[in-house]
């Protein structure tokens, strides 16, 4: 009977906590557009394909001539897109691009800079405080000299022991 006792409430708080996960989107890998596939052109250099999708995801270790750029983004709270390109190059030349997903339209990113999910109704500058902290003062009188700045050195007189 203790043990009921003890079960119920646990039960009913991890019941209550489960439904209280806050999910973020996470994107994974290279970002890919199709502006950028539509830049790689057969005969570029390894170069100047990083100069367009910048470096690969995936080197092949046993084929140093195929590059895979892969992104993945899956949603908080919807579907997972998955985009793959593949080039193959000999030796320094771009020789084939293989695309897998869809390209038909670019993949939004929303930013991540919040801390949790939105509170209905509530405004985010509200939180905010209302000055900036002073700085700190350019000399320190009762130190008797100036305060050292970012890669200054403290003092040009030796320590004394």
């Amino acid at each position: 009977m203790q043990k009921l006792i003890k079960t119920i409430p646990l039960v009913i708080a991890l019941t209550v906590v489960s439904g209280c996960v806050y999910k973020r989107d996470l994107p994974q890998g290279n970002y890919i557009t199709e502006g950028m596939v539509q830049q790689l052109q057969p005969g570029m250099n390894r170069s100047q394909v990083v100069n367009v999708m910048g470096r690969p995801l995936l080197e092949a270790p046993f084929n140093a001539n195929q590059w895979d750029y892969v992104f993945r983004l899956d949603e908080a709270y919807g579907d997972v897109q998955q985009r793959r390109v593949t080039l193959t190059f000999d030796g320094e030349q771009l020789v084939n691009v293989q695309r897998e997903g869809d390209f038909s339209e670019d993949i939004e990113l929303r930013p991540q800079d919040d801390i949790g999910p939105a509170v209905e109704g509530a405004s985010p500058m509200g939180e905010l405080p209302a000055s900036q902290p002073e700085a700190a003062p350019e000399t320190a009188p009762d130190a008797g000299g100036t305060l050292p700045q970012g890669g200054e050195p403290a003092s040009t007189e030796p320590l004394e022991l």
